[in-house]
């Protein structure tokens, strides 16, 4: 456990050193989170396009919702997709 710690905050420190930690830090959130909706859609049998619809929305909306390369979610799009999916957002400073 020691080591993995050690190894996250030396590897923290490259990406800062190198002036991307922002940037690797961010893609990472959105490609959780792109996953976390591709999956819940997969559960409960949803569709793009029935997603679309669900959320008065295009279908290239949720598209780029579930592009990981696409960072450009608000927190209205995410709240919005929670709600259409029946799930509840929840956001945390760590």
């Amino acid at each position: 456990m020691d080591l993995r710690k050690n190894m996250k905050s030396d590897f923290d420190e490259f990406l800062k050193d190198e002036a991307i930690f922002e940037e690797v830090n961010n893609n990472a959130i959105k490609k959780v989170i792109a996953y976390q909706i591709a999956q819940e859609m997969k559960q409960q049998n949803i569709t793009q396009t029935e997603l679309a619809k669900m959320m008065n929305t295009s279908r290239t909306v949720i598209h780029k919702l579930l592009n990981p390369e696409n960072n450009s979610l608000t927190l209205q799009s995410l709240q919005s997709v929670a709600n259409a999916l029946g799930k509840r957002l929840s956001i945390s400073l760590v």
